[in-house]
């Protein structure tokens, strides 16, 4: 049988930024709102969730007097996107070569 998607990565702009940050391992918001063309509010309210489940951490500090906000993948979260990747690809019956 099939395992069930988590749907905390299911939507689009999560796992543009799981994507992301797996590539990178940590990166700043803005850059996570340019490479998505998201907008702010909703690239918060995703990034929220995202560290509610514990798949990402996030860093709060000032850079030059200005607020600067981090994004950084956990080991959790790694396991979940990669969980999420295996799922996708028996739905899709493809199997690692």
């Amino acid at each position: 049988m099939f395992k069930d998607l988590d749907p905390i990565l299911h939507s689009q702009l999560r796992l543009a930024t799981m994507s992301l940050l797996i590539s990178v391992k940590e990166a700043e918001f803005t850059f996570i709102k340019e490479q998505t063309n998201a907008t702010a509010g909703n690239l918060s309210v995703q990034i929220q969730k995202l560290k509610d489940a514990g798949y990402i951490e996030v860093i709060k500090e000032f850079k030059d007097n200005y607020p600067n906000t981090t994004c950084k993948i956990t080991p959790k979260g790694v396991r979940a996107f990669e969980d999420y990747v295996k799922s996708l690809q028996a739905y899709l019956h493809i199997t690692k070569k």
